[in-house]
């Protein structure tokens, strides 16, 4: 593995109805913080409005997953009543580049709905972002350049600022959008502050504790160019694992599998679209526990060779979710 992408950051669940999402995890047994949108006044003296994309997480100590929703213009905007509007602050010349930047983010999102409702998003982590950003121009890989964002985040102890710098890898192909590849958004984040994150409301009632495996599901007729464009990315080639392939990310993975492979995988299991971020995986404390949780709470429940449970996407608005013993996670 290349010394500058250390693991998975977060894994990013696009989906049309917040409200509706941020039930559904509860249910699932995830912690979530209320949902920030931000806001702009639409005309001077008016208040702020939400627009742009708004998002949550559930956070671990090394990363999170996010759930994330873009605001509908010109039309009724749902926003769940626990929501915190947060009104853009800048210095009066940055702020159209901070509005277009914003802009462009939700339009990539309400493009990504558009497909389908699920995954579709993917960050690395790096403890040396410009060294990535090097490795990955060296390598002739296409992308935006370190960019740094200063964002307001809740913490047990109230509202700090975060400093976030990443870059987002660009496809070749000119029929997808600028910030994206083929299959979604997938980039690379510096490290989480761990002091910031260790802030964080991190106890899920699912034991939940770390985002361990993240799949991608590929025609077949492309696993190989996926396989040495993501070869590419990480700097580490792709090790096989029976009908799959995987890079290590300390101890974490990122899987890619056919279409025609994907039920051998995840029993059940179909892509919405190929290529696709189609399923994650967390470690959790204590599986039997996890697994009552989850029945209690209704939702169907499948199986894996290797013997980890999963909620089938049909059931998880798009997008499977593995729940997997700690023990059995490789450090």
């Amino acid at each position: 593995m290349s010394h500058d992408i250390g693991r998975l950051h977060h894994v990013g669940h696009v989906v049309s109805d917040m409200g509706e999402a941020l039930n559904l995890y509860r249910r699932l047994g995830f912690t979530l913080a209320p949902p920030a949108y931000p806001a702009m006044a639409p005309s001077k003296g008016a208040a702020p409005e939400p627009f742009g994309t708004a998002n949550t997480h559930a956070d671990f100590p090394r990363n999170f997953v996010e759930l994330v929703t873009c605001v509908p213009q010109g039309g009724a905007i749902r926003v769940p009543s626990e929501a915190k509007l947060v009104p853009l602050r800048a210095p009066a010349e940055l702020l159209p580049q901070l509005v277009e930047r914003i802009s462009s983010t939700s339009a990539n999102i309400a493009a990504s709905l558009q497909r389908f409702e699920g995954l579709h998003i993917l960050m690395f982590s790096s403890p040396d972002i410009d060294a990535a950003a090097a490795r990955l121009s060296a390598a002739r890989v296409a992308h935006g350049g370190v960019n740094t964002v200063n964002r307001a985040v809740e913490t047990a102890d109230g509202t700090r600022t975060e400093s976030v710098r990443y870059l987002e890898i660009d496809s070749r192909e000119p029929a997808v959008r600028p910030g994206t590849v083929a299959e979604g958004r997938v980039g690379v984040v510096a490290d989480l502050d761990p002091l910031v994150q260790a802030a964080r409301q991190l106890d899920h009632p699912n034991g939940a504790l770390d985002l361990v495996e993240v799949v991608t599901c590929v025609a077949e007729a492309d696993l190989d160019a996926t396989g040495a464009r993501y070869q590419d990315y990480l700097g580490s080639p792709a090790q096989a694992d029976g009908p799959s392939r995987f890079f290590d990310l300390d101890g974490a993975r990122l899987t890619l599998v056919s279409d025609s492979q994907l039920s051998t995988v995840l029993p059940g299991e179909h892509a919405p679209a190929v290529p696709a971020f189609v399923a994650y995986a967390v470690a959790v404390r204590d599986l039997a526990a996890t697994r009552k949780l989850l029945h209690d709470n209704g939702f169907p429940l499948s199986r894996t060779d290797s013997g980890n449970i999963f909620v089938p996407a049909a059931s998880a608005l798009g997008a499977a979710i593995i729940f997997r013993e700690a023990s059995q996670v490789r450090r």
